[in-house]
């Protein structure tokens, strides 16, 4: 389907189940970008699942989205329940304009919801040549190390910087693999990578419905609970928002809004060594893309040049949509 005809879609399906224009058209260029970065688990197959929670009243369409100033470079976002793309849209803006004026932004999100991919803000903050970091915590998905049952999600962490050409955005969960490949296979019927999930018996499994119902495994062992632990905190315990196992599931818990909670932290790279940032930057990666390459590879990639180079070809192509899918946005359609 051409990207034109897509996002006229989306939009109507969100203007549909009563988000306005400009809600709409947010979250329906949020899930295309998805889609063109090949990270499918984060965009139309979650579709359903957006509209299902609005239609039972636990994401707000029409949000009064509160922005309390604590001082030039902190703002604390009370998000009203809105759906993760806008509050997360307006946060990114509060915390690149804290930055601008101050060297430094710092801005804390509650009462929102799952927000797609960390890169989307992240993006946001390098296109203005700052410096970022971007927390989310998520549902119980992870046990942490030394327990046998689920606390904490898969919570991502993302860090981003400007080179004055492809940006470097580091997008990585604390789970061997995202929840969201998990859901997306059990789906379409497929298996999952072994070693990456327990079924509820503590046994390694590739079956994503046991997956689903047993613990994913993070990454690097303790190190990787951690980072889960640390995101939980960071997004979580200071933003006033769900924490320690208690963020909703949004596929299959509809007792309450999800209350996630989001944190961006804003940096203007000028602030120590001025305008020798970039010059430094690049040095920094040359000296990395120089060294002698391991069997198998041509070359050594920065993190976000691979999926820059996937975004460039995947936007010359129209977007492939399974049956499965087309029939949910016709049904969503009809509503």
């Amino acid at each position: 389907m051409k990207k034109s005809v897509l996002r006229s879609k989306l939009i109507q399906i969100f203007k549909k189940h009563r988000l306005s224009k400009k809600h709409s058209a947010i979250c329906a260029d949020y899930l295309i970008k998805a889609e063109l970065l090949a990270a499918k688990s984060h965009g139309l197959t979650r579709l359903k699942m957006y509209c299902d929670r609005i239609k039972k009243n636990l994401i707000n369409p029409k949000p009064k989205i509160k922005i309390r100033k604590i001082n030039s470079s902190v703002s604390h976002i009370d998000a009203d329940n809105s759906i993760g793309f806008v509050s997360a849209d307006i946060g990114i803006s509060q915390a690149i304009k804290n930055a601008k004026k101050t060297g430094i932004g710092l801005v804390g999100i509650k009462r929102s919801g799952h927000f797609g991919l960390s890169s989307f803000y992240a993006e946001q903050a390098v296109k203005k040549n700052l410096i970022v970091l971007c927390f989310t915590n998520a549902p119980p998905a992870l046990a942490p190390y030394g327990a046998k049952k689920s606390l904490f999600g898969t919570n991502p962490i993302c860090f981003g910087v400007p080179t004055g050409k492809v940006p470097f955005i580091l997008d990585t969960s604390t789970s061997i693999i995202n929840r969201g490949k998990i859901r997306r296979a059990n789906k379409f019927g497929e298996k999952i990578p072994f070693g990456v999930a327990l079924d509820k018996f503590g046994k390694i499994t590739t079956d994503p419905k046991k997956a689903l119902e047993g613990t994913q495994l993070p990454i690097a062992g303790f190190k990787g609970s951690g980072l889960a632990w640390m995101v939980d905190i960071l997004s979580g315990v200071i933003t006033g928002s769900s924490h320690g196992g208690k963020t909703k599931d949004p596929f299959d818990d509809f007792s309450g809004p999800q209350n996630v909670g989001h944190l961006f932290i804003t940096i203007n790279p000028k602030i120590f060594i001025g305008k020798r940032f970039i010059k430094e930057i690049n040095k920094n990666i040359n000296l990395v893309k120089k060294l002698p390459k391991a069997k198998g590879f041509s070359s050594i990639l920065y993190p976000g040049e691979r999926k820059n180079n996937l975004y460039k070809k995947n936007s010359k192509k129209d977007i492939s949509i399974p049956q499965k899918i087309l029939n949910e946005m016709s049904n969503l359609n009809a509503v």
